[in-house]
């Protein structure tokens, strides 16, 4: 029997993915969460063999729940189950020590044979993943950023708003909302929030 943790900000998800579970002969739910912190409690309390972890949940981090399990719980194999596939965003749960990543566009039977892989000690992607993560080491150098995107970074960074960063760099909002647009574009991000994060992974601001 190959014990599962659910752990999701969503209920209805938990809910679709326990009744899912439910039907496999082989797979147990041992328990669920609604945050990274509580799963980590969790995995200490239930050792299940894999935990379905969502990425970002307002409680708590998927990715630093799962490099908190990954070092105090090794036995414990995290599978990240998100909407997210930004190369950001898998990298980070790769890095964080995530055994897979799927997407929540998968079928049962893909979900089913990543938690028994997983359990194995094998590594599970979603097909466009693993495309995405090949494709990033194979691939020409990341697109850089231009010396105003930067500037316009920074001071997201400190707080500014899209307006005030205009009247800042003494240029309209409108050209502001280009600028950022372009360099979601080039990080591969979806938000402010994530541009500044990926930013500063790759050494682009302090």
């Amino acid at each position: 029997m190959i014990d599962v943790l659910l752990v999701d900000d969503h209920l209805i998800v938990r809910e679709g993915l326990r009744g899912m579970l439910a039907a496999e002969p082989d797979l147990r739910v041992v328990g669920e969460a609604g945050a990274g912190p509580e799963a980590v409690a969790l995995v200490g309390l239930r050792h299940p063999a894999v935990v379905l972890m969502d990425l970002r949940m307002p409680g708590g981090d998927g990715v630093a729940a799962t490099a908190a399990i990954a070092a105090q719980h090794p036995g414990t194999r995290v599978v990240v189950l998100t909407t997210y596939d930004t190369d950001a965003d898998i990298l980070r749960a790769v890095e964080a020590g995530a055994a897979g990543y799927l997407l929540k566009d998968c079928s049962q039977a893909e979900l089913t044979s990543a938690i028994r892989a997983a359990a194995r000690g094998e590594t599970v992607l979603t097909p466009s993943v693993a495309a995405r993560l090949v494709q990033r080491m194979r691939g020409p150098q990341q697109e850089s950023l231009s010396p105003r995107e930067v500037q316009v970074l920074r001071l997201v960074a400190v707080g500014r708003t899209n307006a005030e960063i205009g009247r800042e760099l003494h240029i309209a909002e409108a050209t502001v909302k280009t600028h950022l647009l372009r360099a979601f574009t080039k990080l591969d991000v979806g938000d402010r929030t994530a541009a500044v994060t990926e930013a500063r992974n790759r050494g682009l601001l302090p």
